[in-house]
């Protein structure tokens, strides 16, 4: 086959690939960027507590990150971050900046591109493909942000006088997320087998 969407099924090709053909540096460009923008706007997708929020950040990391593979996820997520830092109104609540980096929240962020880069890592190794798999995928990859995430709070809390012990931590940067780390977790594990059901119903129809 010659078209564009007989490429998916090699080895390393993710569901961007498969969607915009041939790779081109124009094309990652946009999609780096589009990656940005899907995670910016689910940034704000907030319920606001204290000290950090509850947004749809995790999820867009997730479904970009596979979607785009190791190298344009992690990208994405980088420049996510330094764009951010840059001042580019892109974090939760519209915010940005370099003192975003005194935020209890930040480290999240920071866990963000690693959680790119292990989603991209095994997406490219088709664990996104099957349900069972993104299940282990993506329920993984929903506790990576925590893992840079709650250290980093715990010690700008200290920072700031308020220090918390290992159970403080955890009520306030891990159990007030569980159920919508459950709820994002299922939609990106649900998303991704999907997507790809529809690439191999699309192939069909074209042979």
């Amino acid at each position: 086959m010659t078209t564009a969407i007989a490429r998916p099924f090699s080895r390393r090709t993710v569901l961007a690939d498969a969607l915009v053909g041939r790779r081109t540096l124009v094309k990652d460009l946009l999609l780096v960027f589009a990656g940005i923008a899907v995670v910016a706007g689910l940034a704000q997708v907030e319920i606001p507590m204290w000290p950090v929020p509850i947004t749809g950040q995790t999820l867009g990391v997730m479904l970009v990150a596979a979607t785009l593979g190791l190298r344009r996820g992690t990208m994405a997520m980088a420049g996510y971050l330094v764009l951010g830092l840059a001042g580019l109104p892109i974090f939760a609540t519209f915010s940005g900046g370099i003192a975003t980096i005194g935020k209890p929240s930040f480290g999240f962020i920071l866990g963000f591109v690693a959680t790119a880069a292990v989603v991209g890592w095994l997406a490219e190794r088709r664990w996104d493909r099957r349900p069972v798999l993104a299940i282990a995928l993506f329920g993984a990859a929903s506790l990576i942000p925590f893992a840079f995430g709650i250290p980093y709070m715990a010690a700008v809390l200290a920072a700031m006088g308020t220090p918390v012990d290992l159970a403080g931590a955890l009520g306030l940067g891990f159990v007030p997320f569980i159920v919508g780390g459950i709820v994002k977790w299922a939609v990106a594990a649900a998303v991704m087998p999907a997507a790809w059901a529809g690439v191999r119903r699309l192939e069909r129809d074209i042979d």
